[in-house]
């Protein structure tokens, strides 16, 4: 402030004596002896510059919207100052500006409060959104959950609580000590579950595995068996008491079941190179058999009966004799053997049809009804031609036709079997 300036709210009398006139009226400020009166004017109106330096720095952080923090002590100590009179400038000026200042703050302190209760407001949801999903974890079926998916769930809740708590707005100590407990509890109840179950399945690992263990044993003791059907038929009994068993963990199982196929693998591969051995050993029998059953098939088809009977007996004696073949040839060759034999057998089955006397004589009782049923018919028609009745002429063709036709087959079935 120039001196001019402060002239018009202050002057200087006698040896250094200042006043400073606010509203028409003075009040001394001071002195400052030793020194003209522009100096002692000048350093009065510096304290007011001061002042006032202070109060455009607060201006400054209110238009700025900076926190709100000590603003109104800082208004109180200026009015102090300016309350004490020691200072020459626009002191009601000055006061004015405090009193908008003042005003100012109030509103940004309200404007501070609304946004941190929003803050806190957000925090206090994500805090209970937390807790609510921790809750919601610990309350599933401990038989159902994904325990590698919900411990990781879990760990990662606990982190943005632990987060939360160092960087997060405080939420009172009643909000925070109430959602903690209920997280720790959720936390809690989800450990002692997780332990239970994971117990629990080492229990059962332990059964399955000790159930399998019996399993192995005994596969392994049948390993060297020599008893080809009897051992197969043990191996098949395993497996199925293998497959009913409860599976152990899948690093367990799998070792268990490589040493139960391991000891199955050893018997088999004994008993194909034992049935290689005896292949090798039928094959010139095979060659035999082979021979017999082109010599059964030029049998077919059946024009003598009577020497294909005893051709085939003879096959079927020599056939015996043969022996053995090996397995994979051996329902080839017994189906071949069958087939003649089942030609053979239907042609006994139809020679003895054709002579069977019973047969013969329901035959020609039939045709003597069929006959006499169609002498009669042929007397109803010929009543019902010369009586003109179209009806009955119409019923006793159709019955006439009829009959007919059965005696047709009738007679067909009959020369047959003559």
């Amino acid at each position: 402030m120039s001196l001019a300036e402060a002239a018009r709210w202050g002057r200087v009398e006698g040896d250094g004596h200042v006043f400073l006139t606010v509203d028409g009226e003075e009040h001394p400020v001071g002195q400052y002896p030793g020194v003209s009166d522009d100096e002692a004017l000048g350093y009065f109106a510096r304290k007011y510059d001061d002042v006032v330096a202070q109060i455009v720095l607060l201006e400054q952080r209110v238009s700025s919207k900076a926190p709100t923090t000590d603003m109104q002590k800082t208004v109180t100590h200026l009015r102090e100052q300016l309350a004490e009179r020691n200072m020459v400038g626009d002191l009601r000026s000055a006061e004015a500006r405090l009193d908008t200042l003042s005003q100012q703050i109030t509103a940004l302190e309200k404007a501070e409060k609304a946004e941190h209760d929003a803050v806190r407001a957000a925090e206090l949801a994500a805090r209970e959104a937390i807790v609510a999903e921790a809750e919601e974890i610990a309350g599933h079926d401990p038989a159902q959950i994904q325990w590698k998916t919900s411990s990781a769930r879990m760990n990662e809740l606990f982190e943005s609580w632990k987060t939360a708590q160092k960087s997060g707005v405080r939420l009172g100590r009643s909000n925070e000590d109430a959602l903690w407990k209920r997280f720790r509890a959720a936390r809690t109840v989800f450990d002692r579950h997780r332990r239970a179950y994971f117990s629990q399945l080492d229990s059962n690992n332990s059964a399955a595995k000790a159930a399998k263990e019996k399993l192995i044993a005994e596969a392994e003791a049948l390993s060297t068996s020599t008893d080809w059907g009897f051992a197969a038929g043990e191996y098949r009994r395993l497996m199925d008491q293998w497959k009913a068993s409860p599976r152990a963990s899948r690093k367990d199982d799998d070792a268990l079941w490589a040493r139960f196929r391991a000891a199955q693998d050893v018997f088999f591969t004994h008993r194909q190179a034992a049935n290689d051995e005896i292949d090798q050993e039928y094959g010139a029998n095979l060659m035999v058999k082979e021979a017999l059953l082109a010599e059964a098939n030029e049998l077919l088809p059946i024009k003598d009966l009577a020497a294909a009977k005893k051709a085939l007996q003879s096959i079927r004696d020599r056939w015996e004799e043969a022996g053995k073949v090996p397995r994979a040839d051996m329902g080839r060759v017994e189906a071949g053997l069958r087939k003649v034999e089942d030609a053979v057998r239907h042609a006994e089955d139809e020679n003895w049809k054709r002579s069977n006397p019973e047969t013969k004589a329901r035959t020609n009782s039939a045709l003597t009804q069929l006959e006499s049923a169609i002498a009669g018919l042929r007397d109803d028609l010929a009543k019902a031609e010369k009586a003109g009745d179209e009806r009955k002429i119409k019923a006793a063709k159709e019955a006439l036709e009829a009959r007919e036709a059965w005696l047709e087959q009738l007679e067909k079935s009959a020369s047959e079997l003559s």
